[in-house]
């Protein structure tokens, strides 16, 4: 395992990291099983989110007396100062930890998220208050809008910015990568996977470490999934022709039936949460049936509301069906309910 330094925080992590949304799935013994063979293994970042059910916990647990020894970062999607303040406290009781190493202001896609969270009373006042209380030691943000990441990353205000980034999802290799390193801020690339629609590990990094200068984050669920990772990272990188040519597969298989989780679709008129419910075949894939439903319960309650208005097909840059596709998703979530 190499190391790096987190963009110009000083904080020296492992060059693969590991994004904790997985662990929600797994027992809390088996959690902590699994996130200790991790650091046995070398890594040491470990990215969360306070809305990530128990994830916060199980880390805590975890790490018990070798705190000092790894990176925690966590996120917030609160706008507001007070909504952030409760979620940073809940995340260190969590933790077990008296500071967090990265919190993030979560999703801050479009603009509306931007002039609520800097606004009087807004989440990044009270981040910077507890970041001089020593209760966070950096703050970064994270974006699914390549327009609004552009702007974050331009304010000067944060240590890192988090992306998608893999062979599916890849707009910010032409020009954010390169802006993010020259303004020393940390590049973490989320969604090595695409939220589960590349499902080949090996061809996902291939392309991947490419791009030496991102710190990427992928889910794990158990110990042979970080042992091939991490097999990956103690070989020579060599992408062949024959790796370009499955990525295009992938590519056209998809196609414009992608959901991107740019929200540029939202809100809905109906308040239809459509971009967590577009992903829900994804979660189903990713998790048991009775966890996709309680994790994506609250978004998949509302896809009733749509009245196929048409306003979200006119609004996505890709054109996608989004009532059709939509429709389908609510069909397998009830066939999960009753399951």
């Amino acid at each position: 395992m190499q190391y790096r330094s987190l963009g110009s925080t000083g904080l020296e992590i492992s060059e693969v990291g590991f994004g904790c949304i997985p662990i929600i799935r797994l027992s809390t013994d088996e959690a902590v099983r699994v996130l200790q063979h991790a650091y046995g293994r070398g890594i040491t970042f470990y990215d969360t989110a306070n809305a990530y059910r128990d994830s916060e916990a199980k880390i805590g647990l975890a790490f018990r007396g070798i705190r000092e020894k790894v990176v925690l970062a966590t996120k917030t999607m609160k706008r507001d100062a007070a909504g952030a303040r409760e979620h940073l406290e809940t995340s260190l009781r969590m933790l077990k930890t008296e500071y967090i190493d990265l919190f993030q202001l979560h999703q801050v896609a479009q603009e509306k998220d931007w002039q609520a969270v800097t606004a009087p009373g807004g989440a990044l006042e009270a981040v910077i208050k507890a970041q001089a209380e020593g209760k966070i030691r950096h703050i970064g943000i994270t974006s699914h809008s390549l327009p609004m990441a552009l702007k974050l990353i331009k304010t000067g205000l944060f240590a890192s910015i988090m992306f998608p980034f893999n062979f599916i999802e890849d707009a910010a290799k032409e020009e954010m990568i390169g802006l993010a390193g020259k303004s020393k801020m940390a590049f973490i690339a989320m969604k090595p996977f695409a939220g589960g629609a590349i499902d080949n590990a090996a061809l996902a990094f291939k392309f991947l470490r490419q791009y030496p200068e991102t710190v990427v984050i992928p889910g794990f669920d158990s110990i042979a999934s970080i042992e091939e990772v991490i097999a990956f990272y103690e070989q020579p990188n060599r992408v062949e022709e024959q790796d370009k040519a499955q990525i295009a597969q992938y590519r056209q298989r998809l196609g414009k039936q992608f959901c991107r989780r740019c929200e540029y679709c939202q809100p809905c008129p109906q308040g239809v949460a459509i971009t967590p419910a577009m992903g829900y075949p994804i979660v189903a894939a990713r998790m048991s049936p009775a966890v996709s439903v309680e994790f994506s319960k609250g978004a998949m309650d509302t896809v009733p509301k749509c009245v196929e208005c048409g306003v979200c097909i006119s609004r996505c840059p890709y054109e996608l069906p989004i009532p059709d596709i939509l429709k389908q998703n609510y069909t397998l979530f009830e066939q999960h309910k009753k399951a």
